[in-house]
């Protein structure tokens, strides 16, 4: 018999780290007041409810791994206990994503989401370097290159799929982005619920580098990070590590790799998990932020990804960008030099669309892209530049003043393309649903500053109240005042000859 910790023990746990927020309303005013901590006391007492939860006599677990087809063994399913794991097993390519490791990922997820018996699915890599480094496109660029269409955009139909589906599983499902996370690895985590960094995470999304789009579903995870930011990071490349990762809200926690084993049997001996409780669980192996560094997109770099890549033409970023008299400026400028002309102007189209779409109108778009790429000349130049040659790439056309965004409007968004992609599931959203477990984004904090947030009150907050608000609101979530405090720093001013010292935003 296993040995499981019921919700009691899942409901008590979290007090002992959790600060206590005591909200009181009088009339005309409010008061948000928290029970004052010193951080560091609150960082050992998580550490100390960790430490003595780990030592508790429990029997051995039973978890058991079978590859399953595949000469390799590419993809590994163990069972632990309520916990359904998907392991990735291909170290020497550092994870990166096949057909074959798709095709045998999709029914395991099926199968599990209608099981009583399956609680939490929970996908991570076998170790190594990389979580998931990205997608075979040097084997997709290959069948293209011998006319083999059909073979290559089925790798592209089946991941799609299955990285839809993944958005919509109703079972709470856990990605542990322990390692490089890049393109198919991406697809694989960023819709979930649950995604975890840790400080051997390095994200991006780099396609523009080989002559290719941002995908799996890019066009609608990177327009709804804070700002300009996702427009920065798919344009560019730039990559995050670590806690950056979490900070810009493409991770939900963030969590030292040695806490990742107590993390995982923790999981497994919760009874009846929800998101919720599955949240609060996770929060309990958070690392103290306190003690990380400052997120380095944050502040004055922050602002000036916002002044530059607010704009619709690839032209005036990079007239923005060359105005910029600074180190990120200069790196900038470097990074969108050395990325394709064309993918440049199709992935600012691309995200500017998306976020108007769904999900998986999202999908749908970047399936008509693909086929567009693949019959195209920088993918394959840019994969095999990369990849086989290690030479600089030859970009057709090599500028972006002699690239008309009509004529790449017409060739790639509006003429037909000969597949169609039919999703696994008719569910579908404009908004992730489970954004409640990330840290606050610059819009919630907005809404709060101005009013427009239902629990607030038609009246401006002071800096502490508001950050005291975000805590209560996400029960102590660790980086919660680091964040908001970054953004009330840029984007509001005290109103004044206001003793309150009410916040204004500014627009």
């Amino acid at each position: 018999m296993f040995r499981r910790v019921g919700l009691q023990l899942q409901r008590s746990t979290p007090s002992a780290t959790r600060l206590n927020v005591i909200r009181t309303a009088t009339s005309g005013t409010r008061n948000i007041t928290m029970t004052s901590r010193n951080r560091t006391t609150v960082a050992n007492q998580r550490l100390s409810t960790m430490n003595n939860w780990l030592a508790q006599p429990r029997n051995q677990m039973s978890t058991s791994a079978s590859g399953t087809a595949g000469i390799q063994e590419e993809i590994l399913t163990v069972k632990n206990v309520g916990v359904r794991e998907i392991v990735l097993n291909r170290p020497k390519k550092l994870n990166a994503l096949n057909l074959n490791m798709v095709e045998l990922i999709t029914p395991e997820l099926q199968a599990w989401e209608k099981s009583d018996l399956a609680k939490i699915i929970l996908l991570k890599s076998c170790g190594g370097k990389g979580f998931c480094a990205g997608g075979d496109v040097k084997t997709v660029v290959d069948l293209a290159a011998e006319g083999k269409y059909e073979e290559a955009i089925k790798f592209f139909e089946t991941e799609y799929k299955l990285d839809h589906l993944i958005g919509n599983l109703e079972k709470p499902y856990v990605s542990i982005m322990d390692g490089i996370t890049m393109g198919g690895g991406v697809g694989l985590s960023v819709h979930a619920p649950f995604r975890i960094a840790t400080e051997k995470t390095l994200f991006a999304m780099p396609e523009t580098g080989i002559g290719f789009l941002p995908d799996v579903a890019g066009s609608f995870f990177l327009p709804r990070l804070d700002g300009q930011l996702g427009i920065y990071l798919g344009l560019t490349g730039k990559r995050l590590k670590g806690s950056d990762v979490f900070y810009s809200g493409v991770a939900t926690h963030y969590i030292p790799s040695s806490r990742l084993p107590a993390l995982e049997a923790r999981l497994s001996e919760i009874d009846n998990p929800t998101h919720d409780i599955i949240n609060t669980a996770i929060e309990e192996f958070s690392a103290e932020m306190d003690q990380e560094l400052e997120f380095s997109l944050g502040g004055d770099v922050r602002a000036a990804i916002d002044r530059c890549f607010k704009f619709d033409t690839v032209e005036e970023i990079f007239a923005a960008v060359e105005k910029e008299d600074s180190e990120w400026g200069k790196e900038t400028l470097k990074l969108l030099k050395g990325v394709s002309p064309t993918s440049l102007k199709i992935t600012l189209q691309q995200l500017r669309t998306g976020a108007t779409l769904t999900l998986g109108q999202c999908f749908k778009m970047e399936y008509h892209l693909v086929q567009k790429f693949l019959r195209g000349h920088d993918f394959a130049e840019g994969v095999n530049s990369t990849l086989v040659t290690r030479t600089k790439p030859n970009w057709q056309p090599s500028a972006i003043t002699d690239i008309k965004f009509d004529k790449i409007k017409e060739e790639y968004f509006d003429s037909p393309s000969p597949e169609r992609l039919e999703l696994l599931t008719t569910k579908d959203y404009k908004q992730y649903p489970h954004r409640k477990y990330m840290l606050p984004s610059e819009d919630d904090v907005k809404r709060v500053v101005t009013g427009e947030a239902a629990d607030v009150g038609n009246y401006a907050l002071s800096r502490e109240e508001v950050v005291q608000y975000f805590l209560r609101d996400r029960n102590g979530k660790q980086g919660v005042k680091n964040k908001v405090l970054d953004v009330l720093e840029r984007k509001t001013h005290i109103l004044e000859n206001d003793e309150t010292k009410s916040l204004k935003w500014v627009y």
